[in-house]
């Protein structure tokens, strides 16, 4: 991993590469060091401070990417979907990657409510309407989970690092969201509670705002 290089285009989705390295203990020759050094523009200014001809030179010529060697990748889930795989973290049982499969998609479903809402001038009147309908969302997922200990089953997946972001963002905006389900609330914490990901949210490399550009309606400030 020598010489790996990473930069994140937007406040909210650039924590999902960069959590599991921080939650796993790398093995082999892999170098967790070169995956955390990256750095995250602001939301305000990232286009205007990383160089052009540094996202024309990935394949999609967009941000988020990963400079691995000579592999350039582009788009949030396609890097953490690399970072998974280099660290068995997408699932081993058949069993396992349908889940992983199920919830990956499902989760991006769900998260792309909350941005369409945020982004939206008409926010405040669109909320309640949310609102309503957030308890049965929730309630798929806690079906979803059951008894396991992770969405794919009794271990940890890069899903449960997605699905951890997008229910802590409807969590800052509906704090009791999750109050009806014991089994999302246990989760929240169990992953919380993960040695490295508490050692990371307690740093001053973790940010939990802003979630959004500064042109959404809300979760587009830094909150200290």
């Amino acid at each position: 991993m020598r010489g790996a290089q990473r930069v994140g285009a937007g406040p909210g989705r650039s924590r999902w590469p960069r959590l599991p390295t921080s939650g796993i203990k790398p093995t082999g020759s892999q170098s967790p060091s070169a995956l955390r050094s990256w750095r995250t523009p602001s939301a305000c200014s990232w286009s205007t401070r990383i160089h052009p001809m540094r996202r024309n030179s990935t394949r999609a010529g967009k941000l988020p990417y990963l400079m691995d060697g000579k592999n350039k990748i582009t788009q949030s889930n396609a890097i953490l979907r690399y970072i998974a795989r280099k660290h068995n973290m997408c699932g081993e049982t058949e069993e396992e990657k349908i889940r992983v499969d199920i919830m990956e998609n499902q989760i991006m479903d769900f998260r792309m409510q909350l941005t369409k809402l945020c982004y939206s001038a008409d926010l405040e009147k669109l909320k309640p309407q949310y609102l309503e309908q957030l308890p049965g969302q929730l309630k798929q997922f806690s079906l979803f989970l059951g008894k396991f200990s992770w969405f794919a089953g009794e271990k940890l997946t890069f899903v449960d690092f997605l699905t951890y972001d997008v229910l802590d963002q409807n969590r800052m905006f509906e704090p009791r969201c999750l109050d009806e389900f014991p089994n999302l609330k246990a989760f929240m914490c169990r992953f919380e509670a993960l040695e490295k990901i508490a050692a990371y949210m307690q740093s001053d490399r973790f940010f939990k705002t802003p979630i959004n550009n500064k042109m959404a309606h809300w979760g587009n400030k830094r909150i200290c």
